[in-house]
């Protein structure tokens, strides 16, 4: 339905770089989720009425959270879609992160609630008559459920929406409580056990833990997490693609929203090169990258002298030496100053976060192996963190 829905009303579908593609997916399935939610809720609630069950009773009070979530969703799309403004220049991408977060939040308070309210049940047990009613809206609940959880995956991966994904979450977890409510249900039809309560209990736990998940989801992107390994690959096969380039570090990716990318780096080119016609390939490099990722990019330029032989060596003898103190760690921006007295040799290390060794400590260990490389040398080092990987790439 969905999908047909799409193909009717949304223009340019698989352009979901285009924030109003993205709106219009967003606005669609937060429609469809609150008038199927508020279906399951009313079939739920009569059905819980009827039986006197707690367990169905939570389950359409779930749903019915599901709705106002969904809303919550349709709002954030809309929100997200918005133009930049002379207040926020980058968009207003982020709203769809807070809007998952949101709905994450939600998911877990009605966990909660519906957890009290079964523990009450469990204290103090009350008969349950299951009608073939209750049954059959138990039944329709989860496939229609099922379908909810289907379509909000495929269309969350499409856009790379982490509130679609929360959404998703939020559906499986809604699949299995009322599997397990439908379960209860027909224990409880042929024996004389009272678990109605102890599943209701089982329910709010698995909603609680569904949320839990879905906000981890949203606030890593709203925290500022580590861009995706493939599409830091991705940068830097374009960059290293162009013959005038020689090696990339310092690769910065700022997430101001889905498709919305701002993109910082470094590339390192012959110190001799032409530097006119060097310039013209960053910006066409930058250009490229624009229209391939969809990413606003600034690329520095770092002169490197490789045509040195004898620095070459030395390079070649200190990349050995870093790497074994730790394979991870890479260098840049290598360069040797002589001087009448000593040789500076200057260079950053790139290491991750959490590194055993303390910046000082390395600086330290570092320049005594250098020292015995040759007495003259003086090391000058600066430490880098990564942050997309704990490795550089060069040619």
């Amino acid at each position: 339905m969905v999908s047909l829905l799409a193909r009717l009303f949304i223009k340019n579908r698989d352009d979901v770089a285009d924030p109003a593609v993205r709106t219009a997916y967003g606005t669609l399935c937060g429609g469809v989720g609150i008038f199927l939610n508020f279906v399951l809720f009313l079939t739920k609630l009569i059905a819980g009425i009827v039986t006197s069950s707690i367990s169905v009773m939570a389950d359409a009070f779930n749903n019915l959270s599901d709705a106002g979530s969904s809303v919550i969703t349709l709002i954030g799309f809309r929100l997200a879609g918005q133009r930049p403004d002379p207040e926020h220049p980058f968009g207003h991408g982020r709203i769809e992160y807070v809007s998952g977060l949101i709905v994450s939040l939600i998911i877990i308070a009605m966990g909660f609630e519906l957890g009290q309210s079964s523990i009450e049940k469990i204290i103090s047990p009350e008969p349950v008559e299951y009608t073939t009613f209750a049954f059959a809206a138990l039944v329709f609940s989860i496939l229609v459920k099922t379908y909810m959880y289907h379509y909000n995956t495929s269309i969350g991966k499409k856009l790379g929406s982490a509130a679609m994904s929360a959404t998703a979450m939020d559906s499986l977890s809604d699949t299995i409580s009322t599997a397990v409510v439908l379960a209860c249900a027909v224990i409880s039809k042929f024996t004389s056990w009272q678990i109605d309560g102890w599943a209701g209990v089982v329910v709010a736990l698995f909603i609680c833990i569904t949320g839990v998940r879905a906000a981890r989801e949203t606030i890593n992107p709203l925290l500022g997490e580590q861009p995706d390994a493939d599409y830091i690959k991705h940068i830097e096969d374009i960059v290293l693609a162009h013959p005038e380039v020689i090696g990339v570090h310092d690769l910065i990716v700022h997430n101001y929203g889905p498709g919305r990318q701002f993109v910082s780096l470094h590339a390192e080119v012959p110190s001799d090169s032409d530097l006119m016609a060097t310039h013209d390939a960053i910006d066409n490099i930058e250009r490229e990258l624009n229209a391939d990722l969809g990413c606003l990019v600034t690329i520095h330029m770092d002169p490197v002298n490789n045509n040195d032989e004898a620095v070459n060596q030395v390079k070649e003898q200190v990349e050995e030496l870093v790497r074994s103190i730790d394979p991870v760690i890479t260098l840049h921006d290598f360069r040797m100053v002589s001087g009448p007295t000593h040789t500076n040799v200057i260079f950053d290390v790139v290491v991750p976060y959490r590194f055993a060794l303390s910046d000082q400590e390395l600086k330290k260990t570092i320049s005594e192996k250098i020292t015995q490389l040759d007495g003259n040398y003086f090391a000058v080092i600066n430490v880098d963190k990564s942050f997309t990987s704990p490795e550089s790439i060069e040619k």
